[in-house]
């Protein structure tokens, strides 16, 4: 799917919950040796503060050895790393899987586009989390 232009979010439709995505999605990072930061269940915080909210749940994960690089070439790059994945519910019950755009953060700092290749990871990560 093509990034929305102006947000530089891609949204991909999982073939499963957002809890079984998410369970894949650290999965998929494990075996790669990625490092899981956190996660974010923003839907179960919202229901501890008594509010209702489809599942949503945020991860962050990276490998120094591919941020490093990046913001020591364009140091506001840190803002948008580490790399995070947002697996959501919409209205309807259908399942996403939402990122940013690296080709999107590689226009929004100006890092070298040899450097790019360092996050493109992110796009092979939801794509399998999805599928």
């Amino acid at each position: 799917m093509a990034p929305d232009k102006d947000s530089g979010l891609i949204d991909i439709q999982s073939n499963h919950s957002v809890d079984e995505t998410v369970e894949k999605l650290k999965g998929i990072l494990q075996a790669k040796g990625i490092t899981l930061f956190a996660l974010v269940d923003h839907s179960g915080e919202a229901a501890k503060a008594g509010m209702k909210m489809p599942p949503t749940k945020l991860l962050i994960f990276g490998n120094p050895k591919g941020g490093t690089p990046l913001m020591l070439a364009a140091p506001s790059t840190a803002i948008d790393l580490p790399l995070k994945i947002l697996v959501w519910e919409d209205a309807n019950g259908k399942v996403w899987v939402t990122y940013n755009s690296p080709a999107y953060l590689e226009e929004r700092h100006k890092f070298p586009p040899d450097r790019l290749a360092n996050i493109a990871v992110v796009e092979t990560l939801a794509k399998a989390a999805a599928e």
